[in-house]
């Protein structure tokens, strides 16, 4: 069957069947429900090849995320689906496991599959690579990452004030010696939380070594990490980790060194994964919205694509929360898209 078939049918044009495929809100319900019944009399299916040869979009987002093992980023992407989805969009999705050479080889396929464009959810990225794409004339959005020039967005997570207000948190609970297991190095989002923990304690990093060990955003990570810190001659009595996989290996190796939670040591993660709640005890962790994230993220990149780059670079300030289920609460705290 053919699109023209369908158009017959219907009584409109070819035009009208292809603007109610992609859910045009030019179309009104009525020409749109008669359309959707000539499309099921035919069982028809648009050539998404053709479609894509005509009007050069292929109604395909990329998204590119860290680590599909780390329930972050399920919870992110079925969030970035709901919304392209909604547009009448496809998502093309890629796991870089925190490796800037994957990223950069996984964008570069999605641009050959003529993405309409791509978002960057993760933070492994060189400069080099950053000009590179935004030449390519493709829609981009990153986070933390990144200029905003033309089609270019750049989503901003204060993660720093969301540090702060754990640290605070930790120290209305009576504790002065807090320790910080970070991410990887190697990225930013996890160099930015390690020195905003630095400084909300007015600490530099060669003064305070020993409180704070590097993790790989894994819970083998944080329990490696946890069992240097309490091996320490003065070890903390709160830990805070960087994400929550970090904090959930932290709990296991506080555990495992004979000592309780929180009584011998708190321990705070950062993220509120699905998962934190069924810890023992449950996980104090700073909420990070993955659902707001993801639809800011693709809503800003479907902007982008349609031309409209002003509304995508406006500063937002959805509301973040601190989820706590042992002690203690923390305020909201904002983040925006630049």
């Amino acid at each position: 069957m053919t699109i023209k078939q369908v158009a017959k049918r219907a009584r409109v044009s070819i035009a009208t069947v292809s603007r109610t495929l992609h859910n045009s809100a030019s179309v009104s319900p009525e020409t749109a429900e008669r359309v959707r019944r000539a499309i099921k009399h035919f069982d028809y299916h648009p050539d998404t090849n053709a479609q894509t040869l005509v009007s050069g979009r292929s109604r395909i987002l990329g998204l590119v995320v860290s680590d599909i093992t780390n329930p972050f980023f399920p919870e992110l992407i079925r969030g970035f689906q709901d919304v392209a989805l909604e547009n009448g969009y496809d998502v093309l999705i890629a796991a870089t496991n925190y490796e800037s050479a994957r990223m950069a080889h996984s964008v570069g396929r999605m641009i050959e599959r003529k993405t309409d464009g791509v978002a960057i959810m993760t933070s492994e990225m060189d400069r080099s690579l950053i000009n590179q794409l935004a030449s390519r004339k493709v829609p981009l959005v990153f986070l933390d990452v990144g200029k905003v020039r033309k089609g270019v967005c750049n989503i901003k997570v204060d993660y720093a004030q969301g540090i702060t207000q754990a640290v605070d948190h930790l120290r209305g609970l009576g504790h002065s010696r807090i320790a910080f297991i970070s991410g990887p190095g190697t990225l930013k989002s996890a160099r930015v939380r390690r020195e905003a923990f630095l400084r909300c304690l007015g600490r530099r990093v060669t003064e305070h070594s020993d409180l704070v060990e590097e993790g790989n955003h894994k819970v083998d990570g944080g329990l490696s990490a946890i069992t240097r810190l309490l091996q320490r001659q003065n070890p903390p009595t709160a830990v805070l980790a960087s994400n929550d996989l970090t904090a959930i290996g932290a709990l296991r190796g506080i555990r495992q060194a004979g000592l309780r939670i929180p009584e011998d040591v708190s321990v705070v993660g950062f993220d509120d994964i699905d998962m934190a709640q069924f810890t023992e005890p449950p996980l104090t962790t700073v909420r990070l919205l993955r659902s707001e994230l993801a639809s800011l993220a693709c809503n800003a990149l479907l902007q982008s694509i349609r031309g409209n780059t002003k509304d995508a670079s406006d500063r937002h300030h959805p509301q973040h929360q601190h989820q706590q289920r042992d002690r203690g609460s923390l305020p909201q705290w904002p983040w925006g898209i630049h």
